[in-house]
């Protein structure tokens, strides 16, 4: 087809503008990225003893944004985080939020209970920094809008949502992120979830929590967890590592779950905890390492990432 030679100028004159508007964005993420993404997220996370270990930022990156808000999440995002923790909490109006504590005293500018406010009213504050001051940009997010946020984008686990799961179940389904939304049980017997969570079972990704200082019987819990739920990771907790179950987690990951170790602060993991990684990193989460953990709750998720990609561990 004959096209003129003016014409032709502006062809190359728009692939040029193309081609410099790439070089000043070569990483931009597009749509089809994100869902390639969460799709190797999900295919390492369901691979129990898969190589690369699972980074999950506690409450958002905390640090650099107001916890639990939505630019905690957009900040774990574009970290290269694989999971963000999420606290939800129930208004007057039975509205699902995001929201660490029962009070909101903390977080943001008003105070009292989150189930006497309605969400209209939480709607109006603003949320509080890690300094405790008010960012004027934040404002506490729903369940809902959360999800949308991570969706196609990066997987979360659902803390403090166990009592509001017919609930939270709804919203996950009407979202359409059900197999990027990990929900889990607290100190929970097998009966106890196959009657909390019925049918449901069947589609979700369910998580057991296990203190081994208070729960003897873990090693008995966890198998029965195995065998008739199959979960996809197993959660410890532990103020002590002196618990048999700790040198057993290779067993664990070869019946087909992941180990879930928080390395918050010492009565969650025996003093392997965030602080004292900053300046002795590698033995510090060395030692979850060599246990064989390979699912890392942190405050600290640009800390842990560059350790785990300098070990060849997270990709």
């Amino acid at each position: 087809m004959y096209m003129s030679f003016k014409y032709k100028q502006i062809l190359l004159l728009g692939l040029i503008m193309v081609s410099i508007l790439q070089c000043k964005n070569p990483n931009k993420v597009t749509l089809t990225d994100n869902k390639m993404r969460v799709a190797k997220i999900l295919e390492n996370f369901k691979n129990s003893e898969g190589k690369d270990v699972i980074v999950v930022a506690h409450r958002g990156d905390w640090r650099n944004a107001p916890e639990n808000s939505i630019q905690a999440i957009e900040n774990c995002i574009e970290m290269g985080v694989d999971m963000v923790e999420l606290d939800v909490q129930k208004t007057k109006d039975n509205h699902l939020v995001i929201m660490h504590d029962k009070k909101i005293n903390r977080t943001t500018t008003g105070e009292g209970l989150v189930s006497d406010w309605t969400l209209d009213s939480l709607k109006t504050l603003f949320l509080k920094n890690g300094l405790g001051n008010p960012e004027r940009l934040h404002k506490v997010p729903t369940l809902e809008e959360a999800l949308l946020t991570a969706k196609g984008r990066i997987l979360v686990n659902l803390d403090k949502c166990y009592e509001y799961f017919d609930d939270a179940i709804k919203i996950i389904k009407k979202t359409g992120t059900l197999n990027q939304v990990v929900i889990k049980g607290f100190y929970k017997t097998v009966e106890e979830v196959q009657n909390d969570l019925g049918s449901n079972l069947d589609s979700i990704l369910f998580m057991p929590v296990l203190n081994l200082d208070r729960q003897k019987n873990s090693h008995k819990i966890i198998e029965d967890f195995q065998n008739q739920i199959k979960p996809v990771a197993v959660e410890l907790i532990f103020s002590k590592d002196s618990s048999s179950v700790i040198n057993n987690l290779y067993e664990i990951k070869r019946k087909g779950s992941r180990i879930w170790v928080n390395s918050l602060w010492a009565s969650l993991n025996a003093g392997y905890e965030d602080e004292i990684a900053v300046k002795h990193t590698d033995s510090i989460y060395g030692w979850y390492l060599e246990k064989g953990v390979n699912i890392i709750q942190t405050d600290r998720p640009k800390l842990l990432l560059d350790y785990l990609r300098s070990k060849g561990l997270h990709h």
